[in-house]
């Protein structure tokens, strides 16, 4: 119920907060609980969302409050399974904050969701939302990624540290979660891109409308085509995926959620 994601929510800023604290201290004890506390809140958000059937008036999951709340729990998902395999529990300096805002107004919008509220009907919009959201999620922790990695090789450059004791996750292992959250995350991002035509053709007739949205989240997928691309097979450096993960998120971020908002 909502209660699950108010807790979520509260445990998201937490774990954020301790673990901005262990790296600008450099106490990995500290990370590691703000990670502990980060596993937390994505149960608790878990909890959440199996849960939402039992209220009177839940909003459906294609409400762009709920996509967002959604996203994040990938997002912070990704994360906790790959730190299960690398050592990058400071990533949740970034991702607790971004968790907090997702699953507070998603909580929100549940609480004020109104009583006549009926969605879309039929499995392929929620499909859509779902796949979408996940490569969301996971492109997104590429960004946070991307971050880190740039912050930690200007740091390494200069030969200066940003803050006394300031303990960042290796490039190395920065690296490695770019390269697997684009290689999960662009996949699940294109089904998303298919499923939501296939709903158009079947609710409307018609694969394509031409609207603001579509030819954005188009324009997004095809600039993240070519990243993948270069990624993969044109042998790109580790500074520019880097970067690239880092614009490459914010401008789909903008296609598909900030054009809706703006429309």
């Amino acid at each position: 119920m909502v209660e699950f994601h108010q807790i979520a929510a509260a445990l998201y800023l937490a774990a954020g907060i301790g673990a901005l604290l262990g790296v600008v201290v450099g106490s990995q004890r500290m990370e590691r609980g703000a990670a502990l506390g980060l596993g937390l809140g994505a149960l608790m958000q878990g909890f959440g969302f199996s849960t939402l059937h039992l209220l009177a008036h839940a909003p459906p999951v294609t409400d762009l409050p709920m996509a967002v709340s959604f996203m994040a729990w990938i997002g912070v998902l990704t994360l906790l399974v790959l730190m299960w395999r690398l050592r990058i529990p400071a990533l949740t300096a970034v991702a607790g904050p971004i968790g907090f805002l997702a699953v507070f107004v998603g909580a929100m919008h549940i609480i004020r969701s109104p009583a006549n509220t009926t969605g879309v009907s039929g499995s392929l919009p929620h499909i859509h939302v779902l796949l979408a959201s996940a490569g969301l999620g996971l492109l997104g922790v590429a960004g946070i990624a991307g971050v880190f990695f740039l912050v930690e090789h200007s740091r390494l450059k200069s030969k200066r540290r940003l803050v006394s004791k300031t303990v960042l996750p290796s490039l190395e292992a920065l690296d490695r979660v770019n390269v697997i959250s684009l290689a999960v995350g662009f996949p699940l991002l294109t089904l998303g891109l298919m499923t939501g035509m296939l709903w158009l053709q079947s609710t409307r007739g018609t694969l394509w409308f031409g609207t603001s949205h579509e030819v954005w989240t188009v324009v997004a997928w095809g600039i993240y085509a070519g990243l993948a691309s270069a990624r993969f097979f044109g042998h790109q450096g580790a500074r520019l995926a880097a970067a690239s993960a880092v614009a490459g998120f914010f401008f789909l971020l903008f296609a598909v959620l900030g054009i809706g908002v703006l429309a």
